[in-house]
């Protein structure tokens, strides 16, 4: 009502009225608010009693079983619950005239966490309640924070849904601040950065996953666990065939992605526990076979971009480490910001004189698309697309994969004609596609690209020429399994923003000659000084579980550096007798022993 008013920055900090700022410049965030009860105790004698002996504060418990914690408040205990009967506060619209009234308590819907407890903590039954306060508050789909900018806008900013304001406040302050100041929140933030959800997180998937969310709060997470809220999103046109073969699907960026496939006769369900879960045998022999003989998956879920333009090449140059490619070309190269840390890796082929096709991590595709516009040339010289579903893909694997291509081709795809890391666009299987000489699984083989009404035919052909080569289906863990024993590393996993090119062992994608990158004098002076970590491959010793990621390693390594002790099963770097680490395809002999 003051008319407009204008900003070098605006900061998105509306809390309940977040969603309702985002819809004023055409932005519908995945923010939901709810219904949350706690109860404030009369002063309880155990309490004081406590804080006189001690002359400290009782610690602050979070029980499980009873969905609840608990903190000291004054002389009493403080007792909220998670309650898995929750209830969103209004899921469509916030009434800008809501004064953060409290919302009328209902005991019965968390009467079960209390009574768990009760029965827990006996003083707190005891006790006299002296108040119970029920208020909203607002989370994301994963319960983390929305912060830093918004692709697509010009310095417009996000820090909401942080439901956790005095443990979580200076945290998403301090980044918020560093970034706008600096041009980086100075940390690893990518759990809470805006750009982490596409547009599949629209406002009826929103409400289902932060209901999900809220109801697990006090819910172990287990490995590879797949949860249901609000799927399927997305589907390829072989998202039924999948199902049809026994696929276990799982969430990739909000598409349904085969992540297994289940032996004929089992039910196709992961059964998570911190052991290796049934998924470990079936994924095994889709790795063996596709080693052995010739595999096929389903690649859709990775990113896609088309950059052209008459600057498309020096645009690409600016922003990558690695040199660009010759025509039907394709090369491996990280991406840096300013500061020199990694912050993307990238697949790019070169298909005319000024078109490039990029392929990267899917779950990054606003993150980079971000970083790609916020350095566009303002002459309108460059122009980048991102295909999204529009463009889906597979890849065929293993030894017998030319012989398999060269059945579903008219044109010659031996050695010689079609090198490794070569680009053609060639008709597969009767379908216009794209096709690289490439694999993330390291083995011969080759990623076809197509648009999505193309995909039905292409698999079916793959699958029949390939029954003769005794063709399996892998899933995206045999994947995984397969990149990590050719000590392929992948972007938000082993390469991360807080870590160098030369950290990340990226050396032979770092072409420091080239020309004046982004990020080029930070790469510069790392590795004339030297890295100070450097990313290498373990193989671990386990009899029935499996690493994850982040754990810690104990390693005693000896002065001589010729020895290494492997204490409580973990891992450690391989050296050999000059104190060299041994990395690449050395490191990885044996490394069959991690596959699922």
């Amino acid at each position: 009502e003051q008319g407009t008013v204008k900003a070098e920055h605006v900061v998105n900090c509306g809390g309940l009225w977040a969603r309702e700022i985002g819809r004023m410049v055409g932005v519908e965030l995945p923010v939901l608010a709810m219904e949350h009860m706690y109860l404030l105790t009369e002063p309880m004698p155990e309490v004081e009693e406590f804080n006189k002996s001690t002359g400290r504060e009782m610690i602050g418990v979070l029980d499980f079983k009873g969905e609840i914690y608990t903190r000291q408040e004054r002389n009493g205990i403080l007792l909220g619950t998670y309650e898995k009967a929750c209830k969103p506060w209004s899921p469509v619209n916030t009434p800008w005239d809501f004064g953060h009234e409290l919302l009328p308590p209902d005991l019965d819907r968390i009467a079960p966490s209390l009574e768990i407890g009760f029965k827990h903590f006996p003083g707190i039954e005891k006790a006299g309640i002296k108040q119970i306060i029920n208020g909203p508050f607002t989370f994301a789909l994963d319960g983390n924070p929305l912060v830093g900018p918004v692709q697509g806008l010009t310095n417009f900013w996000c820090a909401c849904a942080v439901m956790a304001g005095f443990s979580q406040g200076g945290g998403v302050g301090l980044a918020l601040s560093n970034w706008m100041v600096h041009g980086d929140p100075g940390f690893d933030v990518w759990g809470m950065d805006v750009t982490r959800f596409g547009e599949w997180a629209g406002l009826r998937y929103t409400n289902a996953k932060v209901r999900e969310n809220y109801s697990r709060r006090f819910s172990i997470r287990f490995p590879n666990e797949e949860l249901p809220a609000a799927r399927p999103a997305q589907t390829t046109p072989l998202y039924d065939t999948m199902l049809a073969s026994n696929a276990v699907m799982g969430d990739s960026w909000g598409l349904e992605t085969p992540l297994w496939f289940a032996p004929e006769g089992k039910e196709p369900r992961d059964i998570v526990s911190f052991h290796r879960s049934n998924d470990f045998g079936p994924i095994g022999e889709e790795v063996r076979a596709t080693r052995e003989r010739v595999g096929v998956t389903e690649i859709a879920n990775f990113a896609k971009y088309e950059v052209s333009g008459p600057a498309a090449e020096d645009f690409l140059n600016r922003l990558m480490t690695n040199r660009m490619p010759k025509t039907r070309r394709i090369v491996l190269t990280p991406m840096l910001n300013e500061f020199g840390k990694l912050i993307g890796d990238f697949t790019i082929a070169k298909a005319a004189e000024d078109r490039f096709m990029i392929w990267g991590s899917s779950a990054a595709q606003k993150y980079h698309m971000r970083w790609f516009e916020k350095h566009l040339p303002k002459d309108g010289t460059v122009r980048i697309h991102r295909f999204d579903q529009t463009l889906v893909g597979l890849s065929i694997a293993g030894p017998k994969s030319r012989d398999l291509l060269q059945k579903l081709v008219d044109v010659d795809v031996s050695t010689k004609a079609f090198r490794f890391m070569d680009f053609r666009e060639m008709a597969v299987g009767g379908a216009p596609c794209m096709v690289n000489r490439i694999t993330y699984t390291g083995d011969l083989g080759y990623e076809i690209w197509m648009a999505p009404a193309y995909e039905r035919l292409v698999y079916k052909a793959i699958k029949d020429a390939g029954e003769e080569f005794g063709l399996v289906d892998f899933g995206m863990r045999a994947l995984l399994s397969m990149r990590l024993e050719k000590n392929f590393p992948t972007w938000f996993r082993e390469l991360r923003p807080i870590y160098g090119p030369f950290e990340g062992a990226m050396d032979r994608f770092i072409k420091l000659e080239k020309n004046d990158f982004i990020g080029r004098e930070a790469a510069a002076k790392e590795q004339a000084e030297g890295p100070k970590l450097r990313r290498v491959s373990f193989i671990v010793d386990a009899a029935d579980a499996d690493v994850m990621g982040d754990e810690p390693i104990w390693a005693k390594v000896s002065k001589d550096y010729g020895t290494v002790e492997k204490p409580h099963g973990y891992g450690a770097p391989r050296f050999d007798k000059g104190g060299k680490e041994i990395r690449g395809s050395k490191a990885a002999e044996g490394a069959s022993a991690v596959r699922g």
